[in-house]
Formats: structure tokens, C-alpha cells, sequence
């Protein structure tokens, strides 16, 4: 058999799975992961589900009998494919070009967790902490919603057919790319690690940028501010791909601000001069501790528990 008659058949398999009673979320979850391996998996699971439907519905129309649905639900597998893969036939061109069902995901992340997720063309998205990405796959679209937090993707480019990720009121178009995209209320950062990124607003006509290899643009309300970042910078900025957080000469209140984001214990910068200190080094993102023991022992400071708060004062 060849590779197009292997995924026809497993397409029939799975509808042949669906309509069963025990039919589970761990069964929905496999077939989605084997609809997002491949567009060809989606374009055959599709198109046979239409025909199979369509076969059902010629069925019915042959006989009133009360008894005929039983019959089709016992049909055997085989004699359904076949009566769908003959629906196909008949139909001639009307079924190929027929464009699957938009394959839409919610990928979620705790906070401090962080999650990967790869799709069929080889793209792939990581998740931060505290994140929630929507995503609409298919052989004629890809589009991202970013609605909270920050993910990296590393994309590949298609001309034709556009990576587009959606964050709030901005578009960000890949142009060939491994990019950032974090977040926040009343802000958004793009940074890009390689290639070439659009961005702009998702209103038609509004002003574009084009970013490259290792801009960063800051964009609030209406304003976008592109500046420019070493590639130890950008490294540093996304070391929590590998669980870490680097500071260097970063103010305290900033750093205390970073690991908050991962964290359920906060830290709580008692005085706001003391935000303006700097300090240098790395500590897991969940290390809220280890920074405690940092401002005590190197900058001297005095550390409380108070709950689930960490109070840094003089």
C-alpha cells in the first residue's frame, strides 16, 4: 500500500473509533496529534468524514424503514470505506478541493511552567510561565493568538502561506524567523533572534515595521519603539527557555519583578530606593529563595517571610 492508501486507511480508522461509545479524551487528544503531524493526515481525515457522511445521508434516502439506521451504525469498516471512497469517485472534483476544518488549539501554561509544542509543517512555539496561545493550523492558514504571557517561535517560512501570530490589537507576520513575543497589559515585546519579523497593527493600513535579526521593538498603545540588543542580551532575556533566569547589572526591583512572574511566594521590594540596586548572576526561575538569600548575603539586606511574601527592606 502506499503512503497516501496507509493515511486513507488510518483516517477511516480513526472515524471508525470516533463514532464508538467509549470514545475518551485521551482518544481525542491522539487523533488531534495525528491531524497535526501532517497536513496531508487532516486533508484525508476530512474529506472521507465528508464522504462518509454523504454516505450515510444517501443510505438513509434509499430506506424509511425504522430499522435502517441500526443497520448503517453495524455496517462493517470495510464496507463503509468503500461505499465512501465510492462517494468520492462520483463526486469526481467536487471533493478535491476541499479544504479541512480549521484545526484550533488552546495551549495552556501554569505559572512557572513551560511547555513545547511542535506542528506539522516543523514549526514550533514554547511557552513561558503563566501563558495561554490559541492556535488555528490548517493547509491554508496559520494564525497564533497570543492572549497572555510569552512564547518563542521558531517558524518555517512559507511565502505563500504566512505565520501569523495575533496579540491584542497587533499583528506580527514571520518573514522567515525565530522571534518572542511577550504579553503584558498595556504593553507588548518583539524581539528577533534570527530572520525577519512584521509588525504592526491589525487594523488594515496602519503603519509596518520591519524587524530584523536582533531588534527589539516596544510597543504601547499606539507607539512602537525599536531598539537594538546584543546576542548575549537577547540570550539572556530568553534564558528561561532553559529554566534559568540571568541578570546582569539588572536593578533589584526588575530582577524581583521577573521572578514574581514565575512564582506563587512574591517578593516585595519594601522601599523604592532600594529597587534602583543592581545586581549580577542566574537563578532557576523558581529559586525565589535564592534570590532572598542574594540581597541578604551580597547586598546586605533584611529579608522577612510574611506569608506568602518575601519582604526585602534596609
Amino acid at each position: 500500500m502506499n503512503g497516501a492508501g496507509e493515511i486513507e486507511l488510518r483516517a477511516s480508522q480513526w472515524l471508525e473509533r470516533r463514532d464508538r461509545e467509549d470514545w475518551s479524551g485521551a482518544d481525542q487528544e491522539a487523533l488531534d496529534a495525528w491531524l497535526d503531524a501532517s497536513p496531508a493526515h487532516e486533508i484525508a481525515y476530512w474529506r472521507l468524514d465528508a464522504a462518509w457522511e454523504r454516505t450515510d445521508r444517501l443510505a438513509a434516502l434509499r430506506s424509511a424503514r425504522p430499522e435502517s439506521e441500526a443497520r448503517r451504525a453495524s455496517l462493517p469498516l470495510i464496507a463503509k470505506i468503500a461505499a465512501a471512497f465510492i462517494v468520492l469517485a462520483a463526486l469526481g472534483g467536487a471533493y478535491l478541493g476541499f479544504t479541512p476544518r480549521a484545526s484550533e488549539r488552546t495551549f495552556a501554561t501554569e505559572l512557572g511552567g513551560r511547555e513545547t509544542v511542535s506542528f506539522g509543517d516543523g514549526s514550533q512555539i514554547e511557552l513561558n510561565t503563566d501563558t495561554v496561545l490559541r492556535t488555528r493550523m490548517t493547509t491554508a492558514e496559520r494564525t497564533v493568538w497570543l492572549e497572555k504571557g510569552e512564547a518563542f517561535f521558531r517558524v518555517r517560512h512559507d511565502a505563500a502561506d504566512p505565520f501569523i501570530v495575533i496579540a491584542g490589537d497587533h499583528r506580527i507576520t514571520d518573514l522567515g524567523t525565530e522571534f518572542s513575543v511577550r504579553r503584558s497589559p498595556g504593553a507588548l515585546k518583539v524581539a528577533v533572534l534570527d530572520g525577519r519579523v512584521r509588525l504592526g497593527s491589525s487594523e488594515a493600513g496602519s503603519a509596518q515595521h520591519v524587524l530584523i535579526s536582533g531588534q527589539v521593538a516596544a510597543a504601547t498603545g499606539d507607539s512602537i519603539v525599536v531598539t537594538r540588543r546584543s546576542k548575549a542580551a537577547l540570550a539572556n532575556e530568553l534564558s528561561w527557555r532553559r529554566g534559568v533566569l540571568v541578570f546582569d547589572e539588572t536593578a533589584l526591583g526588575e530582577a524581583a519583578a521577573e521572578l514574581n512572574r514565575y512564582n506563587r511566594e512574591q517578593l516585595v521590594i519594601a522601599d523604592p530606593s532600594l529597587s534602583r540596586l543592581v545586581i549580577a548572576g542566574s537563578l532557576p526561575t523558581n529559586d525565589i529563595e535564592g534570590f532572598a538569600r542574594l540581597a541578604q548575603t551580597v547586598l546586605g539586606l533584611h529579608v522577612e517571610h510574611r506569608g506568602n511574601d518575601i519582604v526585602i527592606s534596609r
